[in-house]
């Protein structure tokens, strides 16, 4: 098992690691919008999930890895409304389609409105 941490996506704010490579893939915990050099959260879905997606891709770049090694996603909503937003953003970065859930909640950390959590494979 390794550690994957980097200071390009937020810090870890609890007793767990930003991703874990295990038996050649790699988990990664939930990313949500947090700005990791200013510690801000953008305002808006498309904002948001932009960071999200900044944040899931320097986790990945940490491991050695991109968007195509992604395998699943589970996707956390605040706001169902906002699936067809975040879909525009989310397609742009996960062009590899990976398999994916996508499930509306009633409180994400930090009163985000989205969260992304990937597993990846690692080759």
């Amino acid at each position: 098992m390794k550690i994957v941490t980097t200071t390009l996506a937020p810090a870890a704010i609890g007793p767990y690691s930003q991703a874990i490579i295990a038996n050649g893939q790699l988990f990664a915990s939930g990313q949500i919008p947090v700005n990791p050099e200013t510690g801000t959260i953008p305002d808006g879905i498309i904002a948001q999930t932009e960071q999200v997606c900044k944040n899931c891709d320097a986790l990945l770049k940490a491991a050695g890895l991109d968007f195509t090694n992604v395998i699943k996603t589970t996707c956390f909503l605040a706001d169902i409304s906002d699936f067809a937003a975040f879909n525009t953003v989310y397609a742009k970065y996960f062009v590899s389609k990976p398999a994916r859930s996508c499930v509306a909640v009633r409180d994400i950390p930090k009163g985000c409105r989205c969260e992304i959590e990937i597993l990846a494979l690692v080759r």
